[in-house]
């Protein structure tokens, strides 16, 4: 495998790890961090520490930021601008869509090509079979610099929209993050019975690991039946779901912990009742999500 020379730019907990597995896989590495003793573990594995973001820019043609937000970004390379044409930057940070394409037109000011990342792995899982990354942007430039990339987790190119990557990327975050918020719903809930999160996250992650297989019993591919606009309510209807958000929020009031996401749920089901569609199945909540009342 080719050796590409790689620069790092923000060592976090996942820039590290990325730097490490560019590292083991025999890719000289130049890093920089805002606070330079973040980089002492991974230079001792190896890789360059620039004195600067333009000296960092200037070491490889490939680059790849690991920042909290875009913002992070321009206040990093803004003062090394000069030092930007000819690059690839690999923006693996998080943030919306629409900036992420101000940024790659700030990017081709500069005379940088722009690919956007999302990383849909935690940091300790890096590299391994189970990582998987979606870009977009350039085609021509993510297939130059694939062979790279893909030590990191295998990638998912998603189209030249440099906004796709990011949008994917915060769909997965959408999913995940009110996942977690369920589960410490539903273990507050519990706890005010005396079932202790040790007892009760064991039995509600059964949950989360069977959603897959439900969906799947339901229809082959509940996907298609969604895009055709067709939501058959023959195993369950929006009327016996909104029923059970109902007693969701009846239980969490008694219990007087928040209602803020038992109440968010039983909106959807509440105004597809309210547009007729009480008999058809729970995808139909997409129609209210997708035009919200102002």
């Amino acid at each position: 495998m080719p050796r590409t020379p790689v620069t790092l730019i923000g060592l976090g907990p996942m820039g590290q790890a990325m730097t490490r597995t560019l590292l083991a896989a025999g890719n000289p590495v130049t890093v920089w961090n805002r606070t330079p003793a973040r980089a002492a573990g991974v230079v001792a594995d190896g890789a360059l520490l620039a004195s600067s973001p333009a000296t960092a820019l200037g070491a490889s043609d490939l680059v790849i930021l690991s920042l909290t937000d875009y913002q992070a970004m321009y206040d990093v390379l803004g003062p090394a601008v000069d030092s930007l044409a000819g690059r690839t930057l690999v923006n693996l940070s998080s943030d919306t869509p629409d900036r992420t394409r101000s940024a790659a037109e700030w990017a081709a000011e500069h005379g940088a090509t722009f690919l956007t990342g999302g990383v849909m792995i935690p940091a300790p899982m890096v590299g391994t079979d189970q990582a998987y990354v979606y870009y977009s942007g350039p085609r021509a430039v993510f297939e130059q610099h694939e062979i790279a990339l893909s030590l990191i987790g295998a990638p998912r190119y998603l189209g030249e929209d440099p906004g796709l990557a990011q949008l994917m990327y915060q769909a997965q975050l959408d999913v995940f993050l009110t996942t977690l918020s369920s589960l410490m719903h539903a273990t507050a809930l519990l706890g005010t019975a005396g079932v202790t999160a040790a007892e009760a996250l064991p039995e509600l992650l059964q949950t989360v690991r069977g959603i897959p297989e439900m969906l799947e019993a339901g229809a082959e591919n509940f996907g298609a039946d969604v895009d055709a606009g067709k939501h058959p309510g023959d195993l369950s209807t929006i009327t016996m779901m909104s029923a059970t958000a109902d007693h969701i929020v009846g239980a969490s009031a008694a219990a007087g912990i928040d209602l803020a996401l038992p109440r968010a749920v039983q909106a959807h089901y509440l105004r597809a009742i309210e547009d007729g569609h009480g008999g058809d199945n729970w995808t139909r909540i997409i129609d209210g999500i997708r035009s919200p009342r102002t």
